[in-house]
This record gives structure tokens, sequence and C-alpha cells, in this order.
């Protein structure tokens, strides 16, 4: 019996249980799919370190998940809560005719255990087969094989789902049992016909919080803005966050009262058609959803700000990595060891006489000497990098030194700048086709592509009056801002300065820092260029181990590693910035969905008085499509000004990696996602509202 009654129940309450089933539904099929790339990853054709890669971004998106779990459990409760509150009258009506709490408690469970299972189901049925599209993009962004793809089911996947949301469904059991044991005959059976209690905000305090809320949010703004150079962001990011918290509180609690006093002065927009009514109902409904609206446009403020940083950064660093790896290999190692010299922890480190013999050498000569085949590289250019202690970056920047360390007060002004001849540059540039220059015999060109770096160098340029001195003579330089070029490869424009001097400039022996090698492989296929590869990179290469043997380090980098490293990273990020994205988004779209049916529910004695008056349905409906047309509206729109700033500060957190102008199409997607799940909640709340203030009491 109580089994029938309880699929009669779901079926009358199918409308009701639309938003509950679709967010199951969405969080099953979300859940599978993140955590299945185990098993998509096994058909990939990847390199040893893109399949390492890949399996440490496997285990983050495990610890993510536990995370997911706990916010998707939070929204199965609160979305289940809505429920058992639209039902209160008909639980009064079992308990009048005799049944018991726990008979209640009973049908609760069967109805819980019911869509559960359904909601599973077809939640894993999706979850299977989005994965499979999820594999084509694991590919594309790994740039894998897939010559041997095919249908994938994750078994460790399904169960680990199944698992994770049977622990949820069963703290919903809990709760209905602990809420359905709370309940007294008399509040049920009036549960309608309560309403809610409503405050008015004194219109003067309101103005003025709204205004004081404004003003922080400015500051906060400014600070992660403007004064982005001089934040630690361990320690200082802090301050901001809070004020930006505080900020988007005092908005919404303000709101009810702002808005109303603002638009009440506007007599023809007051007072026409429905507005009267729809202004009063946000006023009376915000009061009791400031926390909530808070917490809604912080969570769309992470996702837009999350969803469009990761995106651009992806761009970026993809457009980047093909100019910034022109050749398959970078190595250099440091010139003329002294007996005893400070390693990077700033220890006092002693060198054998091995040491120091090699550091005098070329590259190729260390090479050739350890045992390796120097034909299996061709187009090789090396060069020697100079450094004069006296000669640093504060020097360089000269009078400007003082305004710019007050602005940039984190950078190391004390090291010492490169210096190259302009010969052995444009050697260089040459092989990696780009820009040669000239000079004469008494000017220098400050090399630099890394935004910042760039900026800060120019101050001192720009007047065309910044005079050094290197090696005993003076140089001007050439151009009044630097210009752009590497010569190291990287993911990124990261070069932060490298002086170039004429070829007849004194730089003695002693002077060199560093030898600096560039060469392609001498090979036509991938293969063979992996296995080249390996000489570099695998600890059990007889070069390596020749080299660990005898103390000497030449460090290195080559295009491969680069580009795999590359696509690692920014792979990691997109897809916990989804993840992430799309949860925080589904999180705000049900707790928003649920409030405002809530409220229709309440609100549904106002409708009918509004159709005794002579509104008829297309007002009606009109009026009910505004407000929660605000509702919906007014945390994305905060959401969206807190994004505008959130993501200038992200880029320039990240500045040389992210750039401004791939922000387009990472917003483009965004809009497109957020659309897609918010729009879809806002008309589903839409439609749901508009069948509960029709129904009949």
């Amino acid at each position: 019996m109580l089994f029938k009654l309880s699929i009669k129940n779901i079926t009358k309450s199918i409308k009701d249980y639309a938003i509950y089933f679709l967010t199951l539904v969405l969080g099953v099929a979300i859940f599978y799919m993140f955590n299945s790339l185990d098993s998509q990853e096994a058909m990939l054709k990847v390199s040893q370190s893109t399949h390492e890669i890949i399996t440490l971004m496997i285990s983050m998106l495990g610890v993510v998940s536990i995370f997911v779990a706990v916010v998707l459990g939070l929204l199965i409760v609160y979305a289940n809560n809505f429920l058992i509150n639209r039902r209160k009258k008909e639980f009064g009506i079992y308990m009048t005719l005799g049944m018991g709490r726990r008979q209640i408690s009973k049908i609760i469970l069967i109805e819980t255990i019911f869509v559960g299972i359904i909601s599973l189901i077809v939640g894993l049925i999706i979850g299977i087969f989005a994965s499979q599209f999820m594999s084509i993009l694991v590919a594309k962004l790994f740039e894998a094989d897939m010559s041997d793809f095919q249908f994938v089911f994750s078994k460790e996947s399904c169960v680990k789902t199944c698992i994770y949301f049977a622990v949820m469904y069963i703290a919903v059991m809990i709760f209905n049992t602990m809420t359905v044991s709370r309940y007294k005959l008399i509040n049920l059976l009036n549960a309608t016909k309560k309403n809610e209690t409503v405050k008015i905000r004194n219109p003067f305090l309101a103005v003025l919080v709204f205004i004081v809320g404004s003003s922080i949010l400015g500051y906060a703004y400014y600070i992660v803005t403007v004064k982005t150079n001089t934040l630690r962001v361990e320690k200082d990011l802090i301050k901001p966050i809070l004020m930006g918290i505080v900020g988007t509180v005092a908005i919404f609690w303000s709101l009810s009262g702002f808005i109303l006093t603002t638009i009440k002065k506007m007599k023809k927009i007051y007072l026409k058609d429905t507005n009267m009514f729809v202004l009063r109902q946000i006023n009376n409904k915000i009061n009791t959803t400031v926390v909530s609206m808070s917490v809604i446009c912080i969570m769309l403020f992470m996702t837009i700000t999350i969803l469009s940083s990761s995106l651009s950064l992806r761009n970026s660093m993809q457009k980047d990595l093909i100019e910034m790896t022109p050749v398959d290999l970078n190595l250099e190692k440091i010139a003329n060891l002294p007996e005893v010299y400070k390693n990077a922890y700033g220890k006092d480190v002693s060198t054998t006489e091995e040491q120091r013999k090699d550091s005098t050498i070329l590259i190729s000569e260390t090479l050739k000497n350890n045992g390796f085949d120097v034909n299996v590289l061709k187009d090789v250019v090396e060069i020697p990098i100079y450094a004069i202690d006296e000669l640093t970056m504060e020097k360089f920047l000269g009078d400007q030194f003082e305004e710019i360390n007050q602005e940039y007060p984190f950078l190391i002004y004390s090291s010492a700048e490169k210096i190259i001849k302009i010969s052995d540059y444009n050697k260089i540039a040459e092989l990696y086709g780009i820009q040669k220059y000239s000079l004469n015999d008494d000017e220098y060109i400050m090399i630099c592509d890394f935004d910042n770096q760039v900026q800060i160098r120019n101050k001192a340029l720009i007047d065309g009056n910044n005079i050094l001195e290197i090696a005993g003579k003076k140089y001007k330089s050439k151009y009044n801002e630097c210009k752009e070029g590497f010569i190291d490869m990287s993911t990124s424009h990261t070069n932060a300065g490298i002086l170039v001097v004429p070829d007849n400039c004194n730089l003695t022996e002693e002077m060199k820092e560093k030898y600096f090698l560039a060469a392609n492989y001498n090979a036509t296929t991938d293969e063979e260029k992996e296995e080249i590869e390996k000489i570099f990179i695998y600890n059990s290469s007889i070069l390596v181990q020749n080299l660990v043997k005898k103390g000497i380090n030449i460090d290195g980098m080559t295009k491969i590693s680069l580009i795999e490293s590359s696509l690692g990273l920014t792979t990691i990020i997109i897809f916990i910035a989804i993840y992430l994205g799309i949860i925080f988004l589904i999180a705000s779209s049900v707790i928003l969905a649920l409030k405002q049916l809530t409220d229709s529910s309440d609100n549904k004695q106002r409708y009918t008085i509004l159709r005794k008056i002579g509104c008829d349905e297309k007002m009606i409906n009109k009026a009910l499509f505004r407000q929660i047309g605000v509702f919906f509206g007014m945390p994305l729109a905060l959401a969206i000004i807190h994004s505008v700033f959130g993501i200038q500060f992200a880029l320039n957190l990240l500045s040389g990696i992210a750039k401004a102008n791939e922000l387009l199409p990472s917003i483009i997607v965004t809009i497109i996602i957020i659309g897609i799940i918010y729009g879809s909640y806002f008309l589903a709340t839409y439609f749901g509202g508009k069948n509960i203030i029709k129904e009949e009491e």
C-alpha cells in the first residue's frame, strides 16, 4: 500500500520533482564523466611523460571529486527540503486520517529511493555516452593518437559514482526522518497560510549601506587591479577577498530598501501594470535571501573567473608554444666555475679541478668528452653569455629606479644583467627565424618580451638618455624601447632582459657567465626524435650517467618536453576549472530555482488576489517572469562586475602567460556554458512557478 501511494505521489508531483531530478541526473553524469578519465586514457597513444601528466591529472580530479561530492550532497538535501515543505499540507491530511510519522517517513523513504535509482540510472547512461566525447577532448588537448578509439565503460568510475551518491541518499533519508519527526499536525495543516514576516528596511539606512558597500567593493577592485604589483599573494590577498565578501553582503542587504526607495520616486514606472506588486514581492523576499544571494553571487563570480581565465591561459600558451619552441634543444652550462661558489640555496659548494676545467670549454666539447655522438644533432649554434657584477638591473634603470622600486617592491634588482654580443645573438636569431639587429660601436639594445619587464625597462629607455658603462666603455641605447626577442625556449614570453652589445665590446673570458647551445635533432620522424630525446631526459642514458658521475651540471630544455608539460599543465587547469565551474553554476542555479519555487508556492494567494482585482493571466505571468528574472539577474549582474576585475587580476598575476587579447573566445565559451545551464534553470523555474500559482487550493 505504501509503495503504491509513493509511486502515485511521485507521478502526481512530477512537476515538483523536475528540478530535483535534473540536478541529480546532471550531478551523476558530470561526476562519472570526470572520474572515468583513467579508462579513457588507456586507449590513447601518448608518450611516457604525457602518461605521467594524465595520471597526475586523474589523481587531482579524484581529490576535487570529494569536494564536488560534498557540494552535490548539500544541494540534494536542499532540494529535497523544498519538496518536503511543498507537501506539508499533504502530510497533515495523512496524519488526520490516522497515519503515523513512521509511516510518512516510510513513504518519503520509498520515494527518495525510487527517484534516486531512476536519476542514478539516467545520469550514468548520460555520463557513459558523454564520457566518450570527453575522450576526444582529452586526445585533442594532449594531441594524442586516437586510431584505437573504442567505446569505453569505466567500471571503477561507475562503482565510485554509485557509492558516493548512495552516501548522499542515505544522508537525505536521515534528514527526512528527522524533519518528519518534528512535524506537528496543526503546523502542517496551516503551512500554506503562514506568511513571511515582512521587515521594511529604513530607506535612509538602506541607501547609506548601499553606498558604503559599493565603496568597499570599489576599493577592493582598486587593490586587485591598480595595486597588483605590490600584493604578496599569500599574505595581502586576504584583505580584498574579505572586502569583496563584506561589500557583496552589504549590497544585497540594502537592495530591498534601495530599489524600492528609488523606483517609488519614478511614479510612471512604479504605478505601471503590476510593477508595484513585483517590487513589493522583491522587497519582501530579499530580506530573507541576503546570505543565499551573496553566496550565489560569489559562486557565479568564481565560475565566470575560473572558466574565462583558464581557457584564456590555454589559448595563450598554445599560441606561444609554436613561437617559443623554434628548435629541438637548448642546453646551458655555467662558465668559469670558482673553487667555491654559492648554490641556489645560498650554501657554499666546493668544486673539483675536473669541474673547473670543464667549465672553460664549450658544451659540444663536454658532450663529446662524455660519450655523446654529436652527429645526432644538426644546426648547432653555441654562444657565450656574459655578466658583470656591477651592471645590475638597478644600474640599468638609473634615475627611474626609486620610482619603479616603489611600484614593484618585490622584484630582485641586484641580479646582474645578461650580456650577449650582436653577432652571437644574430646567429641564434637566424636559427630561430626571428628578427636580427645591427649596432654601431657605441650602442646597445635591450632585448625583452616579458610584458611586465618591458613596461618597467621602457621607463628607463623612453627618454633616450640611458647611458650604460659596459666593460670600461659607455654605450647608449639604439632604441627608446625594448625590442622583441629571446634565446631560451619557453612555454611563453618570459625573457626578462638581454643586453646586446657590439662585437668590439671589451668582454673578457672572466666575464663569461654561461655557455649556451641551440640545435635541432638530426631526425626526420617523430619516433627518431623521441629516441634522441631520451639521451637528454632519461637518467639511464650513458651521457647523463657520465655527467652525474663527474659532477658536471648541464641544464637544458627540449621542445618535446616543453610542449608536453605545457599541454599537461593547461589541460589539468582546464579540466579542474570546468569541473568546479559547472558544479558551482549548478549549485547557484539550484538554490535560486528552489528558492523561487518556494516563494511561488507561498504567494499563491497573492496571485489569486491579482486575478480577483482584474489582472489577466498574461499580466500575472509577466509579473512572475519579472520577479524570477530579477532574482536570477541580480547575483549574475554583480558577479559579472566582480569578474571584470577578477579576470584582470588573474591576467596580471599570470602576466607573460595569459594574454588579454585571448579573452574574447574564452568569454564567449563561458557565456555559452552559463547561458545553457543558468538559462535552463531559469526557464524551468519560471514554468514551474507558473504551474504552482495556477494550482487550486
